[in-house]
């Protein structure tokens, strides 16, 4: 019997998600893409028909709204939801899967939309519902979180006993040509960035201001960056799952143009996340701020360069010290030519398709709430090498 797939989202990733289901059609049967502008999900739904020769459903549908989603689901009947939106509509849409028995699938943890915060808490809170549906909840399938989760687990299985310290390392050296742009969603972008930092050390949580740590990492085929220590959400769910674990942190590269542009912004309150009275108007600086800035999705055609990403794990193996490195590089041109993306949009779908591909494909099971970590990793690896995403390891 035929799969139906659900897409909702159809900004930069999104776009990527419906090209690379419609590319593995076989697996993922009727494909529908869902987002509040159904204009958006249409001129997707015609690039894919051009490119792939594969026909996509498209509809309109308000994801912050559990019951607008609910009749969606229940007039499609998905085998599954593949959640690209905004990380504030995660609980809604798991919440629609609950009550409709949908598998669920997402690349980023639940951000609540008036703070400024990271963590998997509330997501993992709906583990029992899952549970009593019957359902899979699969969180974090993008590429950090995800890919990375995934080579930690790699790693684990094929080259350690105890891994006793993981840098992660996300380096985007592409060039748009603007002054100042984000290549995601620029409200969880500049979150993201502008956030204190921590890392996990000796059992617990250390904080760090902004950009306080910072390491030069020289990247295959990019070379030396300086690489900043922020906070991610893998982290929290890699210290629960990776045996021996003594301290994990993340590193991500910005150049000096953006960092100046980040702190000016931030200087002059349009970071902020709380609604301000603007002419008598309510408005929260940090969308009106978006609305001013290129829209990441359009960024694929004069986005130029690489990116890499990837792990550096050190620790024992039958009783000898060990260090590998795991990454992957992506060229933001090559990735456009297929699939009309740039770079980050691209390495963000990719595994967001493989994830959902595995779960329909009966290779990653359960019931429940689960991270990438927490499966057979070598599925999802030989995926990656076929899907548009290979990997190198490297001993060091």
């Amino acid at each position: 019997m035929s799969k139906k797939t659900l897409i909702i989202g159809a900004g930069g990733v999104g776009n990527v998600v419906a090209f690379k289901c419609a590319m593995n059609s076989k697996t993922f049967g009727e494909i529908t893409l869902a987002s509040r502008t159904l204009s958006k999900c249409d001129a997707i739904a015609k690039n894919v028909k051009e490119k792939v020769g594969v026909e996509i459903k498209t509809a309109a549908v308000d994801a912050d709204s559990i019951p607008e989603l609910i009749v969606l689901f229940k007039e499609l009947s998905p085998d599954i939801v593949i959640n690209v939106a905004l990380p504030y509509q995660d609980l809604t849409i798991m919440d629609a899967c609950t009550a409709c028995k949908i598998d669920y699938l997402d690349t980023a943890n639940y951000e609540h939309p008036d703070t400024a915060k990271f963590e998997y808490k509330e997501q993992w809170a709906r583990d029992d519902a899952f549970k009593k549906a019957n359902i899979m909840g699969l969180l974090g399938s993008g590429f950090d979180p995800g890919v990375t989760n995934v080579f930690c687990a790699y790693a684990q299985k094929h080259y350690f006993d105890e891994i006793h310290t993981i840098d992660i390392l996300d380096c985007n050296a592409g060039d748009h040509g603007y002054p100042f742009a984000t290549n995601f969603n620029p409200e969880i972008n500049l979150r993201e960035v502008s956030a204190n930092g921590r890392y996990w050390e000796n059992g617990k949580w250390i904080e760090t201001k902004p950009m306080e740590i910072m390491q030069v990492w020289d990247y295959p085929e990019i070379g030396k960056k300086d690489s900043y220590l922020l906070y991610h959400e893998e982290m929290e769910s890699l210290v629960k799952h990776i045996k021996g674990l003594k301290r994990i942190r993340f590193f991500m590269t910005f150049g000096e143009s953006y960092l100046t542009h980040m702190k000016c912004l931030e200087n002059v309150g349009m970071l902020g996340i709380k609604e301000i009275e603007h002419k008598g108007m309510k408005i929260v600086p940090m969308e009106f701020l978006s609305t001013l800035l290129p829209d990441p999705a359009s960024l694929g055609e004069r986005t130029k360069g690489k990116t890499n990403i990837g792990i550096y794990a050190k620790g024992i193996k039958d009783g000898k010290e060990r260090t590998i490195y795991i990454y992957q590089v992506s060229d933001h041109e090559k990735c456009y030519e297929e699939v009309l993306s740039q770079g980050v949009s691209y390495t963000t779908g990719v595994p967001a398709m493989i994830g959902a591909k595995l779960m329909l494909e009966g290779k990653w099971q359960g019931k429940g709430i689960f991270n990438m970590e927490e499966f057979d990793p070598d599925p999802f690896m030989e995926e990656l090498m076929i899907q548009g995403l290979p990997w190198k390891i490297e001993e060091r």
